[in-house]
């Protein structure tokens, strides 16, 4: 049985978030597939849901300042509040947060992370979908052959900025390595 890819923002893209949960809203609930958010839906998902997916939000958007990949529209913000607010999970953005395992024979996306280590090792557990995953420690791990990287959970305490900057150094290490 394939399994159908769910989540918010991109169909394809540069680069691939995964979290064990959509927010809990009922529009999100039954996600078949990946849908783009409108410009002011990250608000209301903020207002609705509480401040978990806020810094949900807010560090996706930091991650993508920070790595300033040549082929994703951040280059065009100078803020990442800006890109939060004008395009972070919009359909003509690059990006994509996802519900469901990684599918690696899709290439839909370039570079896969998963945020989040107890998901992270359930999904391993239960989705065999990776053979080469080095862990680098108790928070994060690489894999090489799939573009991917584990780190700590969207969350400022979690994934604090010296974090950020640590798997913005393992997302362009990939870019290096990645033909």
């Amino acid at each position: 049985m394939k399994l159908s890819t769910q989540g918010l923002g991109a169909e394809e893209g540069l680069i691939a978030i995964y979290v064990e949960n959509p927010p809990s809203m009922s529009e999100y609930h039954n996600i078949q597939s990946v849908q783009s958010l409108s410009t002011g839906e990250i608000d209301i998902i903020n207002q609705a849901c509480g401040n978990g997916w806020r810094k949900v939000f807010n560090v996706y958007a930091k991650i993508l300042a920070e790595w300033q990949h040549r082929d994703h529209h951040f280059t065009n913000f100078k803020r990442w509040q800006d890109y939060r607010d004008k395009v972070l999970l919009q359909g003509h953005s690059q990006e994509a947060l996802l519900f469901s395992p990684p599918n690696f024979s899709e290439k839909n996306y370039k570079f896969h992370v998963i945020a989040g280590r107890t998901y992270a090792k359930r999904i391993l557990r239960d989705h065999i979908f990776t053979n080469s995953l080095v862990w680098l420690d108790e928070e994060f791990a690489i894999d090489k052959a799939s573009n991917l990287v584990i780190c700590p959970y969207l969350d400022y305490r979690q994934l604090s900025n010296i974090k950020i900057t640590r798997l913005v150094g393992l997302l362009a290490e990939l870019e290096r390595t990645s033909t």
